[in-house]
């Protein structure tokens, strides 16, 4: 077997980070893996975080297994954040929440659901998209499909094709959208072009998938969530794979869910059987640490509302360098206007950079990023934005 077994290309993002901490310069910028740094350049941990795992390990008694459906109290206040406190599906019987090893074992239970229980659907998934969808779709045995979703000349939303497409994917085939703070291209859909995506979905009977990675990152928790909650008043069957890593900070605890709305309570009933026995064979039980940290700071009002200030110093961090860089591309005279980066949303920003800049960049200069042009705005600093700025200039030279 080990003989036989052929050669897997490394993961292009992580590989690049190996490089990036391998590379003796010390003006070197790593602008590819998707976490925040503060303006340090660090990975922080929030106060907030730091302060509930102080009281968890002061009163934790146990380090027990949990439920495979993971802590109750934990779906419930990631069901009111996502819908809304009012909202009546957050506490509905029938609301089903299953907790993950991150938005990754979110993805992948959902994908193991659609591959058991319609096999002759196909997911689609935008073009571009994260590279993990179209992967850990296959690898649960879902045929993929993609619909067009990005204008690269115009650096928007193409709608015209976007939504022709969905009318044309067949009845039953499950759809994936991103909540908010598209990645690759931080494009987000308007509320306008929420309400079309709902109307053709409901018309051709589709199974709505809402990849939901960044909430708070784009223009607010209850903002970057409107989307989500207009297809959950609609009534018709919907999965969430939510993740908190970067709105906690919580990159290596791994906390994510998959939520499903809008099943009969005998549906919903058998479609949480059906997801904890899935789980069972993947990872058993989910982790702990993470999830009591999520449950505590969203239980508590006075918590939550310092998290909540904490989360806007991090969005805020964003927007502040997408307009640096946007400002500072034009103050130095670079030949395209890169002012579609300040309207866009959320880590990432499909620059247009080609691969060749790309690579004199990296070579040259330590500069390290996607070759796709997926930059990771919150990877930049004051200082880093002018030096990125000075090798992409110097790389057209």
């Amino acid at each position: 077997m080990f003989e036989r077994m052929p050669e897997v290309p490394p993961d292009a993002i992580y590989s690049l980070t190996t490089a990036c901490n391998a590379d003796p310069n010390p003006r070197k910028l790593n602008l590819g893996v998707g976490v925040f740094k503060d303006q340090a350049g660090n990975v922080p941990i929030l106060d907030t975080v730091k302060n509930v795992e102080r009281a968890i390990w002061e009163q934790e008694a146990t380090k027990n297994y949990l439920p495979i459906d993971g802590l109750a109290a934990f779906g419930l206040h990631i069901r009111r954040m996502i819908l809304g406190a009012g909202s009546p599906l957050a506490a509905a019987e029938a609301s089903v929440t299953v907790q993950t090893p991150g938005g990754t074992g979110a993805l992948r239970l959902a994908c193991e659901l659609i591959a058991r229980h319609a096999p002759e659907a196909s997911l689609w998934i935008s073009r571009p998209t994260w590279a993990n969808h179209a992967q850990i779709g296959r690898l649960a045995g879902v045929k993929i499909q993609s619909y067009p979703y990005y204008d690269a000349d115009r650096h928007e939303l193409d709608a015209d094709a976007f939504l022709d497409a969905l009318r044309r994917i067949p009845a039953g085939d499950a759809l994936l959208l991103h909540g908010c703070c598209h990645n690759p291209t931080g494009v987000d859909l308007t509320l306008a072009q929420w309400e079309q995506v709902k109307a053709i979905a409901l018309e051709r009977q589709l199974l709505l998938l809402v990849d939901l990675a960044y909430q708070g990152f784009g223009r607010g928790l209850d903002e970057d969530a409107a989307g989500v909650r207009l297809l959950a008043r609609s009534g018709a069957p919907l999965l969430i794979c939510s993740s908190y890593s970067k709105n906690f900070g919580l990159y290596n605890e791994r906390v994510g869910a998959l939520t499903c709305l809008g099943l009969p309570p005998d549906a919903a009933r058998r479609v949480a059987d059906s997801l904890k026995v899935m789980a069972r064979t993947l990872w058993s039980t989910p982790p702990g640490h993470g999830s009591q940290i999520v449950e505590r700071v969203l239980g508590d009002p006075q918590t939550r509302a310092q998290w909540t200030a904490e989360l806007a110093g991090m969005r805020d961090r964003i927007n502040d360098m997408r307009s640096l860089l946007a400002e500072t591309m034009q103050e130095r005279g670079a030949p395209e206007d890169f002012a579609f980066i300040a309207r866009q949303r959320g880590l990432f920003s499909l620059t247009g950079i080609p691969a060749a800049v790309n690579e004199i960049m990296r070579r040259d200069h330590s500069v390290y990023f996607m070759s796709t042009g997926r930059i990771n705005v919150a990877g930049l600093t004051p200082d880093g934005v002018d030096y990125f700025c000075r090798a992409y200039l110097a790389a057209l030279a």
